[in-house]
């Protein structure tokens, strides 16, 4: 990865696809050509062409692993890409091909899938609504995808019951609570999408268990302003897995030293008091117990994308870090953020924009979270555009991925 690295082809992102266990199995990818201007005129392309370059150049160009790691990737497929026997650039064990709920559906288009399906490639139907006409269909897909905000329980149910009927797995789409989540359970989904595992599915006055007590006690004492040099050398160097973690991460490549470091005090001498404290709170969050293991993903990458465009909107970089890091901290410990912030050792400023989004450093993580999931048109581009969050995005997930196989 270089400088010279060109970003300025689509913006991209990705959303995961859990299973019953909420183990992630994929990602899908979110993908629009990149315009300086979000409101231009593309008339002089069409659709179906944008769509081909931006997944040419996701794959080709980008080299979409260092947004999805080894993972699977759900993309969306016009007619024409179907139609026109374009080569996809990926193998078959790497993608899953989407077709999308407003293409027309006739014997030619029936054709381009099972040529697709008889090359080993597995098809995925989006936004799906049963009728009677698109049983054709449904006998080439291997997954069907429901929005269910789009139907009533009844439909759900009746939908799941139709579909069982055929070889496929059912996927739930725009899953966004805990109670959706049981609810898609129950009726016999297989795999989930949405943002229900962002939210903490708060238990009044269940008590936090030993061990992730243990880790909150850890970070109060890593981020209290009064903890020093020898303070932090003693909590790290007392516990031999926190050790052998932070030195295996900082001689990682995600932050990519000159040279190795062997010790904790050598760390400390070299990086500095924060940036161990901080290094050291990320691997003790890494110990909470929690579900999905996407939570820490989503709070490594929103992170890193806080840090490195924190200058733009007049921020310090390890506040933005802090403040994307904790982002997610409710979520994993079924806690509303405030109980879980509160007594915690951060300033005020960042507790109030993990709190209430307010300040400058709020407005960062909410653009940052509109930006994530796929919400590109609520953000303002006030403080940055979206060429530059893409690219910090890309950045950020591929320095994820290294983060993660180092801890």
């Amino acid at each position: 990865m270089s400088d010279s690295d060109n970003f300025s082809a689509a913006i991209i992102a990705r959303q995961p696809i859990l299973n019953r266990e909420c183990e992630l199995i994929a990602y899908e990818l979110l993908f629009r050509r990149n315009s300086q201007d979000k409101n231009a005129d593309l008339s002089e392309m069409s659709a179906d062409i944008a769509t081909s370059r931006v997944i040419n150049y996701a794959f080709l160009e980008l080299g979409i692993e260092r947004v999805i790691g080894d993972h699977v990737a759900f993309i969306n497929l016009t007619r024409a890409f179907i139609l026109n026997d374009e080569p996809i650039p990926a193998s078959q064990n790497k993608v899953v091909l989407e077709l999308l709920e407003d293409i027309e559906v006739d014997d030619e288009l029936l054709e381009g899938l099972r040529r697709l399906r008889a090359s080993g490639y597995t098809i995925a139907l989006d936004d799906f609504v049963f009728n009677d006409s698109l049983k054709p269909l449904v006998a080439l897909a291997s997954i069907v995808k429901i929005d269910i905000l789009a139907l009533s329980t009844d439909q759900l149910r009746e939908h799941v019951q139709l579909l069982r009927q055929y070889d496929l797995k059912l996927l739930a789409e725009k899953v966004e609570t805990q109670e959706a989540f049981d609810l898609c359970v129950e009726l016999g989904f297989d795999y989930f999408q949405g943002f229900f595992f962002c939210k903490p599915d708060i238990i009044e006055d269940k008590p936090i268990p030993v061990r992730q007590q243990t880790v909150l006690d850890l970070i109060q004492r890593l981020q209290s302003p009064d903890t020093e040099f020898e303070d932090i050398e003693r909590i790290i160097s007392n516990d031999a897995g926190l050790t052998y973690k932070l030195l295996r991460l900082l001689n990682s490549a995600a932050l990519a030293l000159p040279r190795q470091i062997d010790s904790i005090r050598e760390g400390l001498v070299r990086l500095g008091l924060k940036s161990i404290t901080t290094w050291t709170t990320l691997i003790a969050m890494s110990e909470i117990n929690y579900k999905p293991r996407e939570l820490l993903d989503y709070s490594l990458v929103r992170a890193k994308m806080c840090e490195s465009l924190a200058s733009a909107y007049g921020c310090s970089a390890e506040g933005g870090f802090i403040v994307g890091l904790f982002s997610t901290i409710d979520a994993m410990l079924d806690r509303r953020m405030e109980d879980v912030i509160d007594p915690l050792p951060l300033s005020e400023t960042t507790k109030q924009a993990l709190k209430a989004r307010s300040g400058p450093l709020g407005i960062l993580l909410s653009d940052v979270l509109d930006y994530e999931q796929g919400r590109w048109d609520e953000i303002s581009e006030q403080y940055a555009s979206l060429e530059q969050l893409s690219k910090h995005y890309i950045l950020a997930s591929e320095w994820t991925i290294n983060t993660r196989k180092a801890i």
